[in-house]
């Protein structure tokens, strides 16, 4: 099974993260310091992670729960986490 960014899941759903990477469009600056502080944060490979609930008109924020905490990701930093649907 392929790896797709966790930003296109919508809950409920639960996924295995694959890895955490520098997509190809950096418009917003974010590269290696974004891909750092999610893995500092929890968002390591093989973990599992699950989609709680996005924004109004379902989009940011995008609620997910990584081992006991829950984040709020904007969808440019859940482009950066490639997950393995469960």
């Amino acid at each position: 099974m392929s790896a797709i960014p966790l930003a296109s899941l919508r809950p409920p759903a639960r996924a295995r993260i694959f890895a955490v990477t520098v997509p190809g469009d950096t418009a917003h600056g974010h590269g290696e310091q974004m891909v750092k502080r999610l893995l500092e944060v929890g968002f390591v490979p093989g973990e599992v992670v699950e989609v709680r609930a996005v924004g109004p008109g379902g989009v940011d924020p995008l609620a997910v729960r990584v081992g006991g905490t829950q984040f709020a990701l904007r969808s440019h930093e859940a482009e950066h986490i490639l997950v393995q649907p469960l």
